[in-house]
């Protein structure tokens, strides 16, 4: 800044102004005459003196200046130097680096390993750290969980861990299975509940799952939280809905097995599904099979499924009866083959000397013979041979209609003794017919036997009984029995009753060529 200083000379004739400018620069005062009288030599000498003053002043002016710029320059690189830069940062730094430490340390001390957690922005000091592996203990989580997830260390109690806790538990999230949830999906404390956990929970009521069953799908599948609505999420359930599931079945189906939610179409749900339709299911059928029994997607095809086949076959089971085999007991493509056919094989030869074809048929039959106990097929095997039917008999009766080793024995016994006092047949009509076993006592036999004891009929068990009502009374309606019917074989599985139409609507745009390989 400019300052304009004025030097008052005893003679008022002069008026000397100096101009103050940077001190590098030189002034020469300049004199305003205001008259032009004669000057006296002792006036001379005061105007010599009041000239050099200005001079002086200007010197003293730029030295004061220079003085003053140093200063200012020292004061503040002082000052900066002590309180704003460099050493201050590094003293904060090596602060922070100590509590770290010391974190580290408590950590160690308590049989945690924060190997993982650098980077992470942890407490400043060991006693919040403290507080936040104490309140994990509370919530039931070990040392070995923490390590698990060593990253849950980095949310705060208050501002992450409650808000979570509390809106889990008003969704209806017990407290029982709150443990189990954090250590299949500790990833949920990170969350927010308005960003992260309400538009899930949102999108779950919108799939038909019912209000009370959403904590109970949170509890089966807590890993849902973390899934993105327009990934793994909306793509199964659309291509589920393309193969004919019906959009109705969709609420109870996810309610059942939520794990889907989180299947990829193109990598586990499409190559099951062809590959069923390969084995000779049809596409409809195996929506149906997925609509009773959605957990059959979780079976590995690599791991489970396909070697599952192969070991039925290696046990005589024929290939063309595999769709049969399938339908009537989907578990099959899950259990673990391997150690459970050689067992039963070896179980149902020692008691009714079945062969290994034999023991083919009987899985054809009744897939369900590979999980029996063996304490119950024993006795139902005793049973029979208590009514009088030799070991080969038997043999022919299991092989025939397997489920008699499985049926209610008080109830074979009600209708063993109904078949012998009161229709009085051979055994062999039994042994022909051992589904006899399976049909209603009150419901089926005694009324279909007292119509043909009526109208003084002869017929075999299976014309009796391998009928519906309908068709029945239609053979009621007739002067002789057709031999055809005579001969009709036993009941079977049929794989039209999965096919039957629903008057829901299921149709889907959805692109049967699908494989996105989406991310969760």
């Amino acid at each position: 800044m400019k300052v304009i200083s004025y030097n008052r000379i005893i003679n008022p004739s002069f008026l000397l102004i100096n101009h103050e400018l940077p001190s590098n620069t030189f002034h020469r005062p300049r004199l305003i005459s205001t008259s032009a009288p004669s000057i006296s030599s002792f006036n001379m000498k005061k105007k010599d003196l009041m000239m050099r003053l200005p001079c002086c002043f200007t010197t003293r002016a730029a030295l004061s200046s220079s003085v003053k710029t140093d200063t200012y320059s020292g004061s503040k690189k002082q000052k900066s130097s002590s309180f704003y830069t460099h050493p201050s940062l590094l003293e904060m730094k090596n602060e922070k680096a100590a509590n770290r430490v010391r974190v580290y340390e408590f950590l160690r001390g308590i049989g945690i390993v924060p190997d993982e957690l650098d980077g992470l922005e942890l407490p400043v000091t060991v006693e919040v750290m403290r507080e936040r592996v104490d309140f994990l203990h509370k919530l039931g989580l070990t040392i070995e969980d923490i390590n698990n997830y060593p990253l849950v260390l980095g949310c705060s109690v208050k501002k992450n861990m409650i808000p979570v806790l509390d809106y889990l538990g008003k969704l209806g999230v017990r407290k029982s299975t709150l443990t189990d949830f954090l250590r299949r999906y500790p990833q949920v404390l990170h969350a927010s509940v308005v960003v992260d956990l309400a538009p899930v929970v949102k999108y779950l009521q919108g799939m038909d799952i019912k209000p009370n069953d959403i904590p109970r799908v949170l509890e089966k599948y807590p890993e849902v939280l973390g899934f993105k609505l327009e990934g793994t999420m909306s793509t199964s359930v659309a291509y589920l809905v393309g193969i004919g599931v019906a959009r109705r079945e969709i609420g109870g189906l996810l309610t059942r097995y939520p794990e889907i939610l989180g299947m990829r179409v193109g990598r586990v749900i499409k190559p099951f599904v062809e590959y069923l339709e390969v084995l000779g299911i049809p596409r409809l059928a195996v929506a149906r099979l997925i609509e009773k029994h959605p957990h059959i997607l979780g079976f590995g095809l690599q791991e489970r499924v396909k070697p599952n086949i192969q070991s039925l076959l290696q046990f005589h089971v024929r290939e063309a009866t595999l769709p049969s085999v399938i339908a009537q007991y989907p578990e099959i493509l899950g259990i673990d083959m391997e150690a459970k056919l050689p067992s039963q094989q070896e179980f149902l030869n020692s008691i009714i000397e079945s062969t290994r074809e034999d023991f083919g048929r009987v899985i054809e039959k009744m897939p369900q013979i590979i999980s029996l106990s063996k304490a119950p097929v024993v006795k139902h095997v005793d049973f029979l041979k208590g009514c009088g039917f030799s070991s080969k008999q038997v043999r022919e009766m299991v092989v025939g209609c397997p489920q008699v080793l499985a049926l209610n024995l008080d109830i074979m016994k009600q209708s063993f003794e109904y078949f012998k006092t009161t229709m009085a047949r051979p055994l062999e009509d039994l042994v022909a017919f051992p589904a006899f076993f399976t049909y209603g006592l009150e419901s089926t036999i005694k009324p279909r036997h007292k119509k043909i004891a009526e109208k003084g009929l002869k017929c075999s068990l299976a014309w009796l009984l391998n009928c519906s009502d309908e068709k029945f009374d239609q053979r009621m309606s007739y002067d002789i029995i057709d031999m055809e019917e005579m001969e009709v074989g036993e009941s079977s599985f049929d794989m039209n009753t999965l096919l039957e139409p629903r008057n829901d609507e299921s149709a889907s745009d959805y692109d049967d060529d699908y494989s996105e390989d989406d991310n969760v």
